[in-house]
């Protein structure tokens, strides 16, 4: 077996000096001894795994020997492995440190590419790269050639994209016998990574590394003021952090710096704003001179050279710093020289509010696992100690494990990635979790409605195009388009302004991008690089890739193009403002949003709105929800953009007991114009049907006749059943064509519930022959032994099997009636509800003859002397029964 001679191995002995992974090299290279083999490294953040894996990986590539000795790769550029890394600076860094180690230039052996940078040679080995770059050379070459082998690092952060590159590169794996694959965990959740890239081969090995923390103290320091509020993070919460940052650095300061050691500490804040926030109240609070603290900010929006100064550790002559920092340096960055960590035990994470279509971060409590992950980076050169922020109970509440990504984030691009794959949904890839149905179903909507998918859920051409812009499939499309209304520039500028996700100040974009163009913004030269490349990407974007839109749209205002773009990125994001309200806008999908309090957007009557997130309190402005970042826009803007909303119809509404009319011309759920119309018939329909299925028969009113027959029929179904109809509301309203539909039509035409009787549609109903026996069966009078008709009362259509008919007649009139008659067939009794002469009941009987044998001895003595003038005779089975007084008689 022999190396390749121009190509070097790497010395791992120098380069895992000290580092806890050496220990676990011998166990991973047997492991991935054949190539295309597969494994999982479980080990905890700072044990060395990231930079001793890769130039292991790349040393097996470099030995591996074809059959007939020859080296496979002889006569050729070397193999590379390519790792990734969530986060751009985990990528320099990780990239830095193990070309220093190598005692190679960046760019040589080792070197990165991220978005808009790149540090690669030709005899380059190893390359860090971000999971986006990755996933966009999978799809523009699938088969990886000239890649030996693929590390994924950190794949128990869960990123949307990592877990995408999983089952994309074991896919990959099972085609390409030759692809070495190494995923890397800092948590327990090796064995399922294990069994995914494994598939149907059974697991890969799990080669494990213990974990190298030292001692750690433990202190919770929970805060009177409350965490958060309705605004998000509390500026009473974060001055206490900074503070307890402070008091806690200096402590640890004075001794240890005494001794000649050198000790830094770690603030973990959820975001961008409360890095710096903190970050300042320090500066302002730590005072200068020779023990001057360093307060170093670590996010994804800071510039590049602060980034890279937070996690190289201190140079010569560097005095004592305190790094706060985002979840970034949670586990896939090691600051070097930390023994302090301060905690807020708050994390910011993609959260899709359904209901209103919107997506965005959340701030919530960071989960058992990163608050762990956190504290374990006060430990790894040294006893350490850990500053919570919050009590045990907090704690103890929170989830174990962060909600992955595909779980709760917007799945547009990621669908996008997946159609272009070939796997619609993912169909057919070991995902880790399966895309949550609802929201994929979201995302393909949205794709669809740009063009990017077809009906079968495979991407079309223009969708492999967006597929290939580094950024929201929406905004690539707005990309495209926007270069022709605006211009190639202007829309570059609007894209790279959104896809940062800046938060401008009164969620004004149009200033932020004056402030940018300015270079005021301290993320101005990352953004003029962003631009220069999605600038590029539009010139050279392929013809009928974008439709032609009339630049004239925009009227002569120069900064009109941010919102063009930005409508044209979101057209369901379209608003208009409420009427009456400064603050308030719908948006063009049914939702309101409110502006900031002061924002200069406010009074503005169309906006273009990028971002939008639910919250409460006075920047809601009572809807809910908050818009973020947005532009002012014409009505003809919106109306371009969001065209494929426009919609111009009669909208008939039954109000009244008439239906009225409006021609109405809509975008979305704004309305633009309304007038009163008379509608035809086949206009009018649908809201009657409506307002009945809405409201009930009750619409019309049931007028006496109506629901007496309704009672009667309902009586006789009750008893028999099939083929008489049931008359319940809701059967009746589900059969409205086969007895309403003369009467329906009526109404649309316009004509008034008044002059409509349920009587005679009903009697639509009844079955045909023994709709002759109707009246036989259940009668709507009966004749009583004084010659009199009376009305029979039938128990309501909704009533229960037991409730009967009922007739209610003056006692009189009963007199010598001995047996009780019965209805239906002789299936139902009658209940009698016998009157006085007054009309008041008397007696409740279905049996008339136990009645005269028994109670009525004893009405009659109740009753003879208040109604004198009437017959209360002693043997009722022999008097004449009369509805008259004796005198008549």
């Amino acid at each position: 077996m022999r190396l390749r001679p121009a190509v070097q191995p790497f010395d791992l002995d120098r380069i895992g000096a000290g580092l806890p992974f050496a220990g676990s090299l011998g166990e991973l290279s047997a492991a991935l001894a054949d190539p295309g083999a597969a494994a999982v490294v479980q080990a905890p953040p700072g044990t060395g795994k990231t930079t001793l894996v890769p130039p292991l990986v790349a040393n097996l590539a470099l030995s591996s020997v074809e059959p007939s000795g020859r080296s496979a790769h002889d006569g050729a550029a070397p193999p590379r492995v390519v790792v990734t890394q969530p986060r751009r600076v985990a990528v320099r860094a990780g990239a830095k440190r193990l070309a220093a180690l190598d005692r190679t230039a960046l760019g040589n052996r080792v070197g990165y590419t991220v978005r808009g940078e790149r540090q690669a040679g030709a005899a380059l080995v190893v390359e860090f790269v971000t999971p986006g770059i990755l996933v966009r050379r999978l799809l523009a070459a699938p088969g990886l050639d000239g890649v030996s082998a693929v590390v994924l690092d950190e794949v128990h952060e869960r990123g949307l994209e990592t877990d995408l590159l999983i089952g994309m590169l074991a896919e990959v794996r099972q085609l390409r016998g030759d692809l070495t694959l190494v995923a890397m965990s800092a948590t327990l959740d090796a064995p399922r990574f294990a069994a995914l890239l494994g598939g149907d081969d059974g697991p890969v090995p799990v080669v494990d590394c213990p974990s190298a923390l030292h001692p750690l103290a433990v202190r919770w320091a929970p805060s009177s003021a409350p965490r958060l509020d309705e605004r998000g993070v509390t500026r009473g919460f974060l001055d206490y952090v900074a503070d307890v940052a402070l008091a806690e650095y200096t402590a640890e300061f004075v001794g240890e710096h005494a001794a000649g050691r050198d000790v830094d500490a770690l603030v973990f804040v959820p975001g961008v704003r409360e890095v710096r926030h903190v970050a300042e109240r320090l500066r302002s609070r730590a005072g200068g001179g020779r023990d001057r603290i360093d307060v170093l900010e670590l996010h994804g929006q800071a510039p590049a050279a602060e980034q890279d100064r937070a996690v190289s550790g201190r140079g010569a002559g560097d005095g004592p710093r305190i790094v706060v920092s985002t979840a970034l340096a949670e586990s896939s960055l090691t600051v070097p020289g930390v023994r302090l960590v301060v905690d807020s035990g708050l994390a910011r994470e993609p959260r899709r509010d359904a209901s209103r279509g919107m997506s965005g971060l959340v701030t919530v409590s960071c989960s058992r696992a990163s608050a762990e992950q956190r504290a374990g980076r006060a430990a790894r050169q040294g006893p350490g100690r850990v500053v919570r922020c919050y009590d045990e109970r907090a704690f103890a509440a929170a989830p174990a494990h962060s909600t992955p990504e595909i779980a709760s984030a917007d799945l547009a691009e990621a669908a996008l990635v997946l159609a272009c794959w070939g796997a619609p949904g993912g169909a057919g890839l070991a995902l880790p979790d399966a895309p949550p149905a609802a929201a994929l179903a979201d995302a393909v909507a949205v794709l669809s409605a740009i063009g990017a998918v077809d009906d079968a859920g495979h991407a079309t051409p223009l969708g492999r195009t967006l597929a290939r812009i580094p950024a929201d499939p929406r905004l690539g499309r707005a990309l495209l388009e926007g270069s022709g209304l605006v211009g190639p520039r202007a829309a570059a500028e609007a894209v790279a302004m959104v896809a940062r996700d800046l938060r401008p100040a009164g969620a004004d974009l149009s200033r932020l991008l004056g402030t940018l163009r300015s270079g005021r913004d301290p993320q101005a030269r990352a953004w003029a690089e962003d631009v220069r490349r999605f600038e590029r990407i539009a010139r050279d974007a392929p013809t009928g890739s974008s439709r032609g839109h009339d630049p004239s749209t925009l009227g002569h205002d120069p900064s009109a193009g941010v919102g063009a773009v930005v409508a044209l990125a979101f057209p369901r994001f379209v608003a208009r403002r409420v009427p009456g309200d400064r603050e308030q806008y719908l948006l063009a999908s049914g939702t309101r949003a409110g502006l900031p309090a002061g924002s200069t957007l406010a009074g503005h009557e169309w906006l273009a709105i990028a971002d939008a997130a639910r919250a409460a309190g006075r920047d809601a402005a009572g809807t809910g929800a908050v818009v973020r970042a947005a532009a002012p826009i014409s009505q003809e803007v919106a109306e371009l953009a969001a065209g494929h909303l426009l919609a111009d119809r009669v909208e008939a509404r039954f109000e009244g007991g008439r239906v009225a009319a409006r021609r109405e011309r809509r975008l979305g759920a704004i309305l633009l114009e309304s007038t009163p119309v008379r509608p035809t018939r086949e206009e009018g329909h649908p809201s009657v049907v409506r307002a009945l299925n809405a409201e009930g028969l009750g619409v019309i009113g049931w007028s006496e006749a109506a629901d007496g027959l309704r009672r009667r029929l309902a009586l006789v179904r009750r008893e028999i059943g099939d083929p008489w109809p049931d008359v319940s509301e809701s059967v009746l309203l589900a059969r409205l064509d086969d007895w309403l539909a003369p009467e329906v039509d009526a109404l649309a035409g316009g004509a008034s519930v008044r002059g409509v009787d349920l009587a005679e549609p009903l009697r639509r109903l009844l079955p045909w022959p023994e709709a002759s026996r109707f009246d036989e069966l259940a009668p709507e009078r009966l004749e009583v032994p004084s010659g009199s008709r009376v009305r029979i009362e039938y128990p309501a259509a909704s009533h229960g099997a037991h409730e009967r008919p009922v007739v209610a007649v003056k006692l009189q009139e009963c007199f010598g009636w001995a047996e009780t008659p019965r209805l239906v067939d002789g299936r139902v009794p009658v209940l009698f509800h016998l009157l006085s002469p007054a009309g008041r009941p008397l007696a409740v009987t279905d049996d008339l003859a136990s009645f005269w044998s028994g109670p009525y001895a004893q009405v009659r003595a109740e009753m003879r002397g208040r109604y004198p003038k009437h017959p209360w005779p002693e043997d009722p089975w022999t008097a004449v029964a009369t509805a008259k007084t004796k005198r008549r008689m």
